[in-house]
């Protein structure tokens, strides 16, 4: 009912009450005007001192985990609200545990949390669910609409909250068992949890020069001046360092599309190595051609061993999305004078094209250990001073 719509037939009747005299019809008319005043009035501060909040119990998970999550709606007056409509816009994969908890709505993959209450003054009544984690990824939580009215239902009121939250949910972590690694290192021979290198950006003599020694390490000076070649000699430093190298392509252009399924495990299969990376004693990075999650741009997360890193890993990686328009091998170039010396290079990568061992032949000459991971059909090719390990992906039935 739209009660100004009423307004000139009330005063119509209250004209009309007045010439004929009509103790009755004035009456009526008044009475009407007011409780439509009164109802404007109270449609107008209706959603006045009205807070929604979300009480998490855990904002991050894995999938197929749940967690409880309660609603608090109050109202901070003294008129009371006799009805009270709330839709928060909710994404599908992290829902509630009941697959028909979320109303509809014209986003795909997103719904409304919608509650009605009906409140008094300075009242609050909350409202619990069980959340169930469906899926890898970043969701927005929000905004939620809020609508009510007055008393006669005559006027309604919407307003939109600016509650909006983020859930992240972890990318799975595999068995390493799933993918024939070796338990103790998967990722190559070592003697000690503490590798020695020598830093180039460090020179601290020179010596002999020995036939296993490389021609960049020549000291032309010096040569000149004894007469035999001499090496440089370079500080040595502790260093146990891996970047994962993530290449989310899953077709050679960017343009057709991807493959859903082949992307997931791939985001799984780097998670799973960095957090064996990072049980092993590495400081563990991460590069990828792949978009985050409400950004424009490739990603890099520096290599670190604390205990906030894992879950730094894993949260980046839950925010890949399937948007790539970076060659993967040009980024990879790219991204090695960031790379500490030394540091163990592991490749995950679904394709494996000619362009990818041309970039591995030119990294080689400044990086000890690569190991590369290919999920493609057919099994890489052997390129020295790299590891292949060929772990061809099954669509799942």
């Amino acid at each position: 009912m739209n009660g100004q719509r009423w307004l000139p037939f009330l005063l119509l009747c209250f004209v009309i009450g007045v010439l004929a005299r009509s103790p009755i019809l004035i009456t009526m008319a008044v009475t009407l005007m007011v409780a439509v005043a009164f109802a404007r009035w109270w449609r107008r501060h209706s959603l006045d001192g009205i807070v929604y909040s979300r009480r998490w119990h855990y904002r991050r998970m894995f999938p197929g985990e749940k967690t409880t999550i309660r609603i608090d709606i109050e109202n901070r007056k003294l008129l009371p609200v006799p009805w009270l409509r709330t839709e928060d816009f909710w994404a599908d994969a992290i829902g509630p545990e009941d697959p028909l908890g979320l109303a509809p709505s014209h986003i795909e993959g997103m719904g409304f949390l919608v509650n009605v209450f009906s409140l008094r003054w300075f009242e609050r009544i909350h409202r619990n669910y069980t959340l169930l984690f469906r899926q890898r990824g970043v969701y927005q939580v929000g905004p939620v609409q809020l609508e009510s009215g007055d008393l006669f239902g005559m006027y309604e009121k919407r307003a939109e909250t600016s509650t909006t939250e983020y859930i992240t949910v972890f990318p799975e972590i595999l068995p390493p068992r799933d993918f024939n690694l070796e338990a103790e290192d998967p990722f190559g021979d070592r003697r000690s949890h503490r590798r020695i290198f020598e830093d180039p950006n460090r020179p601290i003599g020179i010596r002999e020069y020995h036939p296993e020694d490389e021609f960049r390490r020549v000291h032309w000076p010096a040569t000149a001046h004894t007469g035999q070649l001499q090496v440089k000699v370079y500080q040595p430093v502790s260093s146990q360092v891996m970047m994962v190298c993530l290449n989310a392509s899953t077709f050679p252009h960017y343009w057709e599309g991807y493959l859903p399924g082949l992307l997931e495990h791939l985001i799984k299969l780097a998670a799973t190595i960095s957090r064996q990376g990072i049980d092993n004693g590495y400081a563990v990075g991460l590069i990828s051609n792949g978009y985050l999650a409400h950004a424009d741009q490739p990603f890099r997360v520096p290599p670190g061993r604390s205990p906030r890193q894992l879950a730094r890993l894993f949260e980046v990686l839950a925010a890949v999305t399937p948007l790539t328009t970076t060659s993967f091998e040009r980024y990879l170039l790219h991204s090695m004078p960031s790379v500490p010396y030394g540091a163990t290079l592991v490749i995950i990568t679904a394709l494996f094209n000619h362009e990818l061992s041309e970039t591995l032949m030119r990294i080689k000459r400044y990086r000890l250990h690569t190991t590369v991971l290919s999920l493609a059909v057919d099994p890489p090719p052997d390129i020295p001073g790299a590891r292949m390990i060929h772990l061809p992906y099954v669509e799942p039935a």
